[in-house]
């Protein structure tokens, strides 16, 4: 499917939940979200319905997501049940890694293809206060676990934090000189309680990496799903990514759409806008009445966020701009 700027979208993240095992500061509140009725959460009938029929338009790559997926009952089922529709090439997940050790077999036999861990800092004082929850020995397990599994590519996603957990950089990028893993550090989005959040770009990230580590190469080419940019350093057995939405827009090259827990189908993160796709399905609607909506939501999709504020332009409204927390649209 291609959108009204020609973009070709390929990729649908699905939310199987709002809930969360952690409270992560940038995401969540401390007592946590008012949580969504569980009848009102997609069942797994549904998300499959809905992903064959994108699949069917040219949605190619699937990601679970939450909230924390693994905290759904039985998400090996969906992920397998995903893995056989036509046309879907790859199943990846997002997780904290709190649940991996104990589910990870399940979900590498359902055949996942790839794992992103989320994982800010390897000092445990600090992920408890970044968490709100002392939980870090299990995320690393987790990630120690899932490395045992060849055919499962994986990568850890570090929100950058300047004055909170800058001093972790460093560390984390190691994890990459010693391990067959991508580290990618995200700049932080301007969306709900992130906002709070002063940002920080890939630049200063990369001088003090290179501090430490070397001149980087720049690496050409796509290594996933998504906008990462790569470079690598001597010696290192995985690769060092950046997704900089703020600092190197690149909503020109987005391939992607988000399906909310609760069923909306959003065209892009910052904005409101899109279809409530299981009032569509609980109201009875035919597949090809399904379709036509999903394809009006991916053409319509904006040709870009405004999450600078220096930019300004008619589409950013109060009228339009999401107002939820990450958890509730997906992360």
């Amino acid at each position: 499917m291609k959108d009204q700027y020609n973009r070709k979208i390929e990729y649908l993240r699905v939310s199987v939940t709002d809930r969360c095992n952690l409270r992560c500061v940038y995401c969540m509140p401390k007592d946590g979200i008012k949580q969504v009725a569980h009848n009102q959460i997609l069942t797994y009938d549904e998300i499959i319905r809905i992903c064959r029929i994108c699949a069917g338009e040219g949605i190619s790559k699937i990601k679970l997501t939450g909230g924390e997926p693994l905290v759904r009952k039985n998400l090996s089922e969906l992920l397998c049940r995903l893995k056989g529709l036509e046309g879907v090439e790859q199943v990846t997940l997002t997780t904290n890694g709190v649940l991996l050790t104990e589910q990870i077999e399940d979900l590498a036999a359902a055949g996942l293809d790839a794992v992103n861990i989320s994982l800010d800092t390897l000092d445990s004082s600090q992920y408890k206060a970044i968490t709100r929850r002392d939980e870090l020995d299990k995320a690393l397990f987790g990630l120690k676990t899932v490395l045992k599994y060849p055919n499962i590519s994986v990568k850890v996603n570090c929100v950058i934090l300047p004055g909170i957990n800058e001093t972790q950089w460093i560390p984390l990028a190691g994890l990459a000189a010693e391990k067959h893993v991508d580290v990618r550090f995200i700049e932080m989005m301007p969306i709900g309680l992130g906002k709070s959040y002063p940002g920080s770009s890939q630049q200063e990230v990369l001088e003090k990496l290179e501090e430490a580590y070397g001149k980087p190469e720049a690496l050409s080419g796509r290594f996933g799903n998504g906008p990462a940019v790569y470079v690598g350093f001597p010696e290192f057995c995985g690769k060092v990514g950046f997704i900089s939405a703020v600092s190197h827009q690149f909503c020109g090259e987005c391939n992607r759409v988000r399906l909310t827990a609760e069923g909306f189908l959003k065209p892009c993160l910052q904005y409101s806008t899109g279809e409530d796709l299981r009032k569509l399905l609980r109201d009875g609607a035919a597949d090809k009445e399904l379709k036509d909506v999903i394809k009006k939501v991916i053409f319509e999709k904006p040709r870009c966020h405004r999450f600078s504020a220096a930019e300004n332009a008619e589409e950013n409204t109060e009228d339009n701009l999401e107002l939820k927390q990450m958890s509730s649209i997906g992360g």
